[in-house]
C-alpha cells in the first residue's frame, strides 16, 4: 500500500507497544492485508513525531508477534498467514471418551488459554524479556525459586529459597531425585498401587521395590516398619495426599507415624505431592513434620496444566539442593524458562490460585456426576480430586473390562499398571480428561451399562 499511518492515542503506553497494538488492530480489522508493504522506518518516525528507535521496536515486536516479516532491501510486509493444518482424522468410527488420563479438567472459567497467551506477552514484553530465552541455572533462576517457596508457603510454611528448585516436571524431577539418593539394587518402599512413572523410573535406574500395603488412609504404619526390617529400604516414596491410584489421603496422625518409623531406621522420604494443592482443607505435607528427611515434589500439572512442565521440589538443606541440582544438569538441563517465568507470575499474582479453584471446582462437580452414574458401585474417591478407584463386580476380570471397554470407545486403566505384585479387580476412572460433563456423563453411563451386564453377555460372535 502506498501509505499508512497507525491511530496513535497519547498517553496509552510505551510508544513503541502503541504504534505495535495499532499495527496489530489493523491488520485485525482489514485496513492492512497479508503482503502489504509498510512504510519505511524513518518516515513513519518523522510522520508520527517519534524518533527512529521507537518505531524500530514496534516493528521488531510485530515480528515478534508473527504479525509482519522484513525483506533486507525491500521493507516490512504484513505478515501471509501459513495454511492452516489438516486434521488428521481418527481411523475408528466410534468415539473415544478417554477415562485413563490422570489431568486435571479445563473449565472454562478457567480461562487457560487466554491466559497463557496474555502471561507470556507481559513475560516477553518484560525489561529482561531475554533472559527467559536462554539458558539458566539447572536449580531454576532465582525469582523462579523465589516464587516457588512463596506459593509453598500455605501448605508448608516458609522454606529457605537455597532448598528450593525449579525443575521440568514431576517426572523429571522424581528420576532426578532417585539418581541422587540411590544406586543400582537399592531398596526403596513404594504403596503396593503405586504411580506408573515412579516404577519406569525405578525400572530404569535398576531399583528393588519393596510394597508398603495400603488401607483407606493410605500406608500401614505397621507394613512400612515391617518392610524397613525385612528390606532395609534407602528411601520410601508417597503420595499423602489424593493418592494415585486409591484416592487415599493420610491423616495427620498417620503421616507423623511414618515420619517417626522412617527416621527411626534412616529412610528418607520422597513426598510426591502432585494433588496438594486441590483439597480446600488437607493435613500438612510430610516436610512441614519432618524436613530434615523428605524430599518434597510439588507439580503445577494437576493443579493447573501439564503443558507448564514446572515442578518445584523442597530439599532437606542445601548440600542436597546442589546435589540435585547437578543431577538435573546432567539429565534434563533446566526446567523451561519460558514456562517458569509464566508460573512464577502467576504464583505472585494470584492466577495460579484462581486456575487451581476453577479446577477444584469442575473437579467436585465430575465427582457428583461420577456418584450418580456409578450409583451402587464399590468405588472410593477424593471429592475434589481427579480420578476415582473403583472394584469390579464379581465375575468382571480387568482385562476382559479393558477389552469390552475399548470396544466401547471407552479408555481406562486396570490395576496391572500400579500393582507391585499381585493385582486387584480393579481400575482407576480419571474424570479430567473428558472435554465437557455432558462427555463424561456419557462415558461414565456406558460404563456403568458394561458393568452391569454378566461378560459372557457381551461377547461378540464370531
Amino acid at each position: 500500500m502506498p501509505s499508512w499511518t497507525p491511530r496513535v492515542e497519547a498517553g496509552s503506553g510505551p510508544k513503541y507497544l502503541v504504534i505495535a497494538e495499532a499495527l496489530a488492530f489493523d491488520i485485525r480489522t482489514g485496513r492492512l492485508k497479508p503482503g502489504d508493504r509498510l512504510p519505511p522506518h524513518r518516515v513513519l518516525a518523522k510522520e508520527l513525531g517519534v524518533d527512529l528507535t521507537t518505531v524500530t521496536r514496534a516493528f521488531n515486536e510485530a515480528r515478534r508477534q508473527g504479525l509482519i516479516e522484513a525483506n533486507a532491501g525491500r521493507g516490512s510486509f504484513v505478515r501471509v498467514p501459513a495454511a492452516p493444518l489438516q486434521a488428521v482424522q481418527p481411523i475408528s468410527f466410534s468415539p473415544n471418551i478417554d477415562l485413563s488420563m490422570n489431568m486435571p479438567p479445563q473449565p472454562a472459567e478457567a480461562r487457560l488459554g487466554e491466559r497463557i497467551q496474555s502471561g507470556i506477552d507481559t513475560v516477553l514484553a518484560s525489561p529482561n524479556a531475554m533472559l527467559h530465552l536462554y539458558y539458566q541455572d539447572s536449580a531454576g533462576a532465582a525469582p523462579d525459586r523465589v516464587a516457588g517457596a512463596q506459593w509453598l508457603r500455605s501448605r508448608i510454611g516458609e522454606v529457605p529459597v537455597s532448598r528450593v528448585l525449579v525443575i521440568g516436571g514431576a517426572q523429571c524431577a522424581l528420576f532426578a531425585i532417585l539418581a541422587t539418593l540411590l544406586q543400582s539394587e537399592d531398596v526403596l518402599c513404594v504403596p503396593a498401587l503405586t504411580y506408573p512413572g515412579l516404577r519406569a523410573v525405578a525400572e530404569r535406574q535398576n531399583l528393588r521395590l519393596a510394597s508398603v500395603a495400603l488401607d483407606s488412609d493410605g500406608f500401614i504404619p505397621s507394613s512400612f516398619e515391617e518392610a524397613c526390617r525385612r528390606d532395609k529400604p534407602r528411601a520410601l516414596y508417597c503420595v499423602p495426599t489424593i493418592n494415585n491410584p486409591t484416592s487415599a489421603t493420610m491423616p495427620l496422625q498417620r503421616r507423623e507415624e511414618i515420619a517417626r518409623i522412617a527416621r527411626k531406621h534412616g529412610v528418607r522420604i520422597v513426598e510426591d505431592d502432585a494433588y496438594g494443592a486441590l483439597p480446600r482443607e488437607a493435613p500438612p505435607p510430610i516436610v512441614a513434620l519432618a524436613p530434615d528427611i523428605t524430599w518434597h515434589v510439588a507439580t503445577l500439572s494437576k493443579c493447573a496444566t501439564p503443558g507448564l512442565r514446572v515442578a518445584y521440589v523442597v530439599t532437606p538443606d542445601v548440600t542436597h539442593s546442589l546435589r540435585l541440582a547437578a543431577q538435573v544438569r546432567a539429565t534434563s538441563l533446566m526446567a523451561p524458562p519460558l514456562m517458569s517465568a509464566l508460573a512464577s507470575r502467576w504464583a505472585l499474582d494470584g492466577t495460579l490460585e484462581a486456575i487451581t479453584a476453577a479446577i477444584r471446582n469442575e473437579s467436585a462437580a465430575r465427582q457428583v456426576i461420577a456418584r450418580q452414574a456409578l450409583e451402587g458401585m464399590d468405588f472410593v474417591a477424593h471429592p475434589e480430586g481427579h480420578h476415582l478407584w473403583l472394584r469390579l463386580p464379581d465375575g468382571w476380570p480387568r482385562a476382559e473390562l479393558s477389552v469390552h471397554a475399548r470396544q466401547s470407545g471407552l479408555s481406562i486403566v486396570p490395576s496391572d499398571a500400579f500393582a507391585i505384585g499381585a493385582a486387584p479387580e480393579a481400575i482407576r476412572v480419571s474424570l479430567g480428561a473428558a472435554t465437557d460433563r455432558e462427555t463424561l456423563k456419557y462415558g461414565l453411563g456406558l460404563l456403568a451399562m458394561l458393568l452391569s451386564q454378566r461378560p459372557g453377555a457381551l461377547s461378540a460372535v464370531v
